[in-house]
């Protein structure tokens, strides 16, 4: 039993690692590119390329350092199935949550509403992906969401100030 609940937590951990990532990292890629007023279709052309290459890159990392990681603690073969999993979990998490950002760019027609709109609910998402994993472990629900949300938003502010200094130069 404690070999299922480890093994539910690796996934778990692979979904909430996804997503966390694939907002923050899209919204900061999307937020710089912004910034630097390059035309939307660029913008939702670049979005398109990180989301679909970074979900493939997130999920075959899962998968190798899970093989890896297993390998060197059993000295054997990997559970293939265990491993291909979490590597599923990352990869879709990945991409799926990739299209929160994206999408005002796709179906807004003003970059800055595209923008403003893309970090809010890349900020909602966070929360509410707190909230949900907090409830899978009996925690505060608003604690856990406002965690992510606070660490999530910090690494976007970190992000857009990266974008607003290289950009002045």
């Amino acid at each position: 039993m404690a070999t299922n609940r480890r093994q539910k937590a690796a996934l778990l951990k692979n979904f909430i690692f996804g997503v966390e990532d694939s907002l923050v990292s899209t919204v900061g890629l999307l937020s710089g590119i912004s910034f630097a007023g390059v035309a939307q279709s660029t913008i939702v052309l670049t979005g398109v390329v990180l989301v679909f290459v970074e979900a493939l890159s997130m999920g075959a990392g899962s998968f190798l350092s899970e093989s890896h990681s297993q390998e060197f603690e059993n000295s054997s073969e990997a559970k293939t199935l265990k491993v291909t999993k979490g590597g599923m979990i990352m990869f879709i998490s990945y991409f799926v949550a990739g299209f929160i950002p994206l999408s005002p760019y796709i179906f807004l027609t003003s970059a800055k509403q595209a923008l403003y709109t893309s970090v809010g609910l890349s900020l909602i998402a966070l929360f509410i992906l707190g909230a949900y994993t907090a409830r899978l472990s009996n925690q505060s629900a608003f604690k856990k969401g406002l965690r992510m949300l606070i660490i999530g938003g910090l690494a976007i502010i970190v992000g857009m100030l990266a974008a607003r200094i290289v950009g002045a130069f």
